[in-house]
């Protein structure tokens, strides 16, 4: 998306479909469904709609079938909201951006499970000296001949 119109008729797409899911749309296999990101073309004739739905993947197959049948619904409700020479056409893409953040949240927390049991094993002492940091010698022979100087 160049420019800014562009963007904004794609947040009104977005919203626009998301009141028809909302109102107007009485599939029963739609699931509960969110409009996430809505892409256009820098020509406007294409929109791709990203949703996402909370529920199993047979729900998500339904929803995904009830999306395609009611894009012609959508797509004249758009072209009439928008008041456009042409209506875009609308294309629906599951989202998987939250499934694979889910999978990377998960594999994070195997990682830091495995990270806390590999320092439980360590144990808490240290490899060196407790004070691995240098410190100035404070000798008697030092100051032994700091006083003879001054004499």
């Amino acid at each position: 998306m160049s420019s800014p119109r562009v963007r904004k008729i794609a947040d009104r797409i977005q919203v626009i479909v998301a009141e028809m899911l909302e109102r107007r749309v009485k599939d029963p296999r739609l699931g509960f469904v969110t409009i996430t990101d809505v892409r256009v073309t820098g020509d406007s004739q294409h929109a791709s709609v990203y949703w996402t739905v909370l529920g199993t993947p047979e729900e998500t197959a339904g929803t995904a079938v009830a999306l395609e049948s009611a894009k012609g619904l959508m797509r004249s409700e758009v072209a009439k909201q928008l008041g456009m020479r042409t209506a875009p056409t609308l294309t629906f893409i599951h989202d998987a951006l939250p499934d694979e953040a889910r999978a990377l949240d998960d594999a994070l927390a195997r990682a830091r499970a495995a990270d806390e049991e590999l320092a439980a094993q360590r144990g808490s002492a240290y490899a060196g000296e407790s004070d691995p940091y240098r410190k100035p010698r404070e000798d008697e022979d030092d100051e032994d001949d700091l006083a003879d100087e001054a004499r």
